[in-house]
Order: structure tokens, then C-alpha cells, then sequence
């Protein structure tokens, strides 16, 4: 894992009382979830979804799989919405802020980036929708970061656990002069919540 990213965990993971109790107890519901997979061997899917697939669920993503790995636990991660757009480039510039290399791999509409965050350690990033053909079609969790998407999917296939921990949308800051900040207090939020769950996991040896 990178220096200055496992540095930022290791900050963020000494301040899970700024975690709310009744937060807590929905991040804990995910955790057991993901402990009693574990428990018996089974492959752990998390598919973040939001409206746009642009924004809070790509750092759902990317956080989840950074922080699984900083707790030595083997996840794969994805995310996903009710239509298909861009991963955003606030969202990007915002990641490499914190320490994470983006690699655009195409030039089209909807480019897919690699987002590493350590040597042989990265997650693929594009927009999709939450039947594209990459994402799993059963044995995973559905996390719901925005309410749009949360209303607006009240069904999703194959899927064995729906939680909704919806973030505000740093998109109401674009183009003003707290965009950076509020970009970055988003992305604390997302990566603090997703280190509180896999803070609770216990390995099996």
C-alpha cells in the first residue's frame, strides 16, 4: 500500500468516534454480514450504486477495496447506478490529492481508470449500470449511497444484503470555491465508514 494512503488510514482509523451511534449501528450490519461470508468461506461482492455512478459510489468503491486491504481482508468491490455517465473528474483529482495514482486506460465518453493504491493493488473505475454485464449477478451486497438511487431501485436482482448509507452529494459544490474541500470532506467521510467496517472483521486463520 502507498506510504502517504496508508498514512491517511492509519490517521482516519484513530477517529471512528466521530461516527455517529446510529451510523454505526447500519456500518455494523454490514460488517456481520460480511464476517458471516468470511466465516464460511465465500467470496465477498460489494457493489456501491448511486443515480450517476459518477461520484459517491465510485469512492465507495475504491475506498472499501483500500480499506479491505489495509485489514487484511480479501474483498472485491464495484459500483454501479440507475444510469450510466462518467466517472467524475472532481472525484479523480480528489483521489490523487489523497495519494491514489488514476490511470485513464481509453479515450471514449465513459473511460474505464485504474485506481492504485499500492504495488499490484488497484480497483477498475467506469460508469455502468447495475445490470452491466462486469458486476455480479448474485451472493452480493447492494450499498446504496445516494437516496435518488435508494428510491428509485426498489428491487435489485441476486442480490443477498441491502444497506443504504447515503453521503450528501459533494456535486452541489462543483465549480464554487468550497469544491475542493467538500470533495475531500466526502471522500474522508466514504474512507472513515468503509475503515470502521473492515475494523470489525475477524480474520480466519
Amino acid at each position: 500500500m502507498k506510504q502517504e494512503i496508508k498514512e491517511r488510514c492509519d490517521i482516519i482509523s484513530k477517529n471512528f468516534k466521530e461516527i455517529n451511534a446510529e451510523r454505526k449501528v447500519l456500518l455494523e450490519k454490514l460488517a456481520n454480514h460480511i464476517q458471516e461470508k468470511l466465516n464460511v468461506g465465500k467470496e465477498i461482492n460489494l457493489v456501491y450504486v448511486c443515480t450517476h455512478n459518477s461520484r459517491r459510489s465510485h469512492l465507495g468503491q475504491i475506498w472499501a477495496k483500500m480499506a479491505a486491504d489495509f485489514y487484511g481482508v480479501n474483498v472485491n468491490t464495484f459500483s454501479a447506478g440507475t444510469e450510466a455517465t462518467a466517472f467524475n473528474q472532481n472525484v479523480i483529482n480528489t483521489l490523487r490529492t489523497e495519494g491514489f495514482q488514476v490511470k485513464k486506460l481509453e479515450e471514449t465518453n465513459n473511460p474505464k481508470y485504474d485506481v492504485i493504491f499500492g504495488d499490484n493493488k488497484s480497483t477498475l473505475c467506469f460508469s455502468k449500470t447495475i445490470d452491466d454485464e462486469t458486476l455480479p449477478k448474485e451472493n452480493f451486497v447492494a450499498i446504496m449511497t445516494c437516496g435518488d438511487a435508494d428510491e428509485n431501485c426498489p428491487f435489485i436482482p441476486g442480490c443477498d444484503l441491502r444497506i443504504g448509507t447515503t453521503y450528501f452529494d459533494p456535486k452541489s459544490y462543483d465549480n464554487s470555491i468550497l469544491q475542493d474541500e467538500k470533495y475531500i470532506e466526502r471522500s474522508n467521510q466514504i474512507a472513515m465508514e468503509c475503515l470502521y467496517v473492515f475494523s470489525l472483521i475477524k480474520k480466519i486463520i
